[in-house]
């Protein structure tokens, strides 16, 4: 293998070009959520297209349903090096509220938050500052060996914040071009400052929409009320049986293919010197309130949830309306772990909701997709390859962490391409991912890139 030192010194070198090229990309409003934006997002897909094609890539621009995906290749001159495919996505959320900013969200700079140098601008940590992490580390290679340490695929695309409608057809489409050995996915973030992180596992998701219908018309409370069936207090019974009083889930066959957490895994978590009060203190709370007997990291890593996202029916505008409405809804999403298989849920949730249903009241219920969870092998060589590269740019050990959210990017590239996949990420907690004033640390982007050039050198 090339040495690693002189391709680590060239990224240090090139730190200033390499943001030059983060700024360039950041500028472009690539909104995917708001038509006005399509030709920027396209701009965004050609700006990297054409990058990637300056560093030695076949790449190019694919247009879908949708925004458009970039997909590049290069080879490699190490037969037995694997192939690698890293995805990362070039679109961003929205701006609004406007008026939070402190800068303008298309401007990108350096500015000083706390002490610390961060890239400021929508996009600098979800996802574009993270996606070229990579892409720098692979122009710092070539720049100093003129190769690259393992056959590499990229795809880039341009609406995982919109709801990703073009991947699967796309990745159905072109699965043969698509498969590599394993997948890197940069959409993750650090433990803390000096710590990085590889997440083992994700959440699945599944979302439900319940509408109880009663009366033919909303009522006059007074004429009607004591006889009528009222939607909102069916409704309200309803979503409250969802959990018992130790806070299990009460649907029957939920909690089939959920297996408990190891102890090992379990006395990880604990000795990441985070309690379940400091986990809650930011958000004005103290103690958990899920399953009882459970820690923090247990209930939003390794358990599986029922949450009412919102419930709507009758008056709720200003003042007050004595009115028995005619139907009431509410939103639930399911948050799934392990072989839990969400469409038997989805049924069985169903049938619960069915089964406490007054005689004269009719339910409908419209679904909000659904997608199972994704646990990795703590033990996997990969991850292992990983963590130690990992361990060795950064002051602390890489810890193996879970993810109480989901990536459906995962669950994608096994269910269409049978890869398993590697997710490594730079952001942090307060990267404001989603919100007015993001932000990337400027150490995140700088040892970012010298990290991927570890793990490339060790996987290879």
């Amino acid at each position: 293998m090339p040495s690693i030192t002189p391709v680590l010194e060239k990224a240090d070198a090139n730190l200033d070009t390499s943001l030059e090229r983060l700024f360039e990309l950041l500028a472009i409003p690539s909104i995917s959520t708001d038509p006005a934006y399509k030709d920027d997002c396209y701009r965004t897909a050609t700006f990297l297209a054409d990058y990637l094609n300056k560093l030695g890539f076949s790449a190019d621009v694919r247009d879908t349903i949708g925004h458009p995906m970039v997909v590049g290749h290069h080879a490699c001159e190490n037969p037995n090096a694997p192939h690698v495919l890293f995805y990362g996505h070039y679109d961003v959320q929205p701006v609004d509220p406007i008026e939070l900013w402190d800068y303008d969200p298309f401007t990108p700079q350096i500015l000083e938050r706390n002490g610390r140098k961060v890239i400021a601008g929508r996009g600098s940590s979800d996802d574009k500052g993270q996606l070229m992490t990579f892409v720098e580390a692979c122009r710092a290679y070539k720049e100093t060996h003129g190769e690259l340490p393992c056959k590499i695929t990229i795809l880039f695309e341009g609406e995982e914040e919109s709801g990703s409608p073009s991947l699967q057809p796309f990745l159905e489409a072109n699965k043969d071009e698509l498969k590599a050995d394993f997948a890197l996915v940069c959409d993750t973030s650090m433990w803390n400052h000096e710590t990085p992180a590889i997440p083992t596992s994700l959440r699945g998701l599944l979302g439900e929409e319940v509408t109880i219908h009663a009366a033919s018309r909303d009522l006059h409370s007074g004429l009607y009320g004591g006889a009528a069936a009222n939607p909102i207090t069916i409704l309200a019974r309803i979503v409250a049986d969802l959990h018992d009083r130790d806070g299990k889930i009460t649907i029957d066959g939920f909690y089939h293919g959920v297996e408990e957490t190891p102890e090992q895994i379990k006395q990880a978590w604990r000795s990441l010197d985070q309690s379940d009060e400091e986990f809650l203190g930011d958000v004005g709370l103290s103690k958990c309130f899920g399953e009882k007997g459970r820690s923090a990291h247990e209930l939003t890593w390794a358990r599986p949830t029922a949450e009412i996202n919102g419930i709507t029916g009758g008056y709720t505008d200003d003042g007050f309306k004595t009115v028995i409405p005619a139907q009431a809804s509410a939103k639930i999403s399911f948050r799934l772990v392990g072989k839990q298989d969400a469409e038997k849920i989805r049924v069985s949730f169903r049938r619960f909701v069915e089964e406490r249903l007054p005689e004269d009241c009719t339910v409908s219920f419209k679904d909000h997709g659904a997608s199972g969870g994704i646990a990795l092998p703590f033990d996997s060589p990969i991850i292992e390859k990983t963590k130690t590269a990992l361990s060795d740019e950064w002051p602390k050990p890489t810890v193996l962490v879970g993810m109480g959210g989901s990536i459906p990017i995962v669950g994608d590239f096994q269910t269409f391409l049978g890869m398993e996949s590697v997710l490594v990420g730079f952001g942090l907690a307060d990267d404001q991912l989603h919100s007015p004033n993001e932000k990337y640390e400027l150490n995140s982007f700088h040892k970012g890139i010298r990290s991927w050039i570890r793990i490339l050198n060790a996987l290879a």
